[in-house]
């Protein structure tokens, strides 16, 4: 599932344009994305700003986070849960 600090209006159809076959949720509080460490300070370009941090967890079926990408490379992301998740 993913978390999106966007309100649902624009999260509907970003997740209609894309084809998600996942569940998403808003956080429009960010609440839970600080829970998770997912929301702080960002840098872009000598710029600091307050935003989500793209970070994916791997959580088994009693909700224990099994594996932590908080730094991924965009292309290989995928490849790279598929494999953590073959091995585990």
């Amino acid at each position: 599932m993913g978390i999106s600090a966007d309100p649902p209006a624009k999260q509907k159809k970003f997740v209609e344009k894309q084809g998600f076959q996942y569940p998403m949720l808003c956080d429009e509080s960010h609440h839970m994305l600080k829970v998770y460490g997912a929301w702080g300070l960002k840098k872009l370009m000598g710029r600091e700003y307050m935003g989500i941090r793209r970070i994916t967890y791997v959580v088994d079926e009693q909700g224990k986070i099994e594996h932590v990408f908080d730094v991924m490379n965009t292309k290989s992301h995928a490849k790279d849960v598929i494999r953590v998740l073959k091995a585990g």
